[in-house]
């Protein structure tokens, strides 16, 4: 597999990422949630400030910049990466979870990096693209957006239920988006089906990924 088609992957997907989150941003106000299918696939507007789970570094802004660098870092050695493991021959497959883990990377670290100069602040009036600078924070300072929503099961658990009865139970609660989907899908896969997938490449091929 050549790396222009890699490339090709990582460009489609950040597309949709990026359609997504500008369509939530603009005409999601913050908090709001439409339904899909039914009530278990939610479109729910939020923005992730930190890591995966809203976690953060720091409460301080210099925790979401070291966040925001360590993204970038990660992603530029992750080309670097991509384009090593094709030189040296390894599956179509290992290829393509590599693109997706990378796509994911580079769709979150736009909205981290650009966000908060180009969007206004989503509270109570829909999120607004504004003239460079202008947005409601600074560079490398963005929040990312999620929407998808998929609580599965969505219910109170009866009381002789062990260790959660009575209480709310919801699964599966985190909120995400397309990005983090292509994140999960590559290293799931690459989790479950690494024999197949990262098997040693032939010497003999490796030429022919040149």
């Amino acid at each position: 597999m050549k790396y222009r088609y890699a490339i090709l992957i990582i460009l489609f997907i950040i597309l949709i990422d990026q359609a997504s989150k500008f369509y939530i941003k603009t005409h999601f106000y913050y908090g709001e949630e439409v339904n899909v299918i039914g009530t278990w696939f939610r479109l729910h507007f939020i923005e992730n400030e930190g890591m995966a789970f809203g976690m953060k570094l720091s409460q301080a802004s210099i925790g979401k910049l070291i966040l925001t660098l360590f993204r970038l870092i990660a992603v530029t050695i992750g080309f670097f990466l991509l384009k090593r493991i094709i030189v040296k021959g390894y599956s179509r497959g290992a290829i393509i979870c590599g693109s997706f883990i990378l796509a994911g990377a580079l769709g979150n670290l736009i909205d981290s990096i650009f966000y908060g100069m180009i969007f206004s602040e989503s509270s109570f009036h829909l999120g607004q693209l504004v003239p460079w600078g202008q947005g409601y924070g600074k560079l490398f300072h963005g929040r990312v957006v999620d929407m998808l929503y998929f609580p599965l099961v969505d219910a109170r658990m009866p009381e002789w239920f062990p260790f959660l009865g009575g209480r709310y139970f919801v699964f599966f609660e985190p909120v995400f988006n397309i990005a983090d989907a292509a994140i999960s899908t590559g290293v799931l896969t690459l989790l479950f089906f690494q024999k197949k997938l990262l098997h040693k490449p032939n010497l003999s091929e490796t030429t022919t990924h040149n």
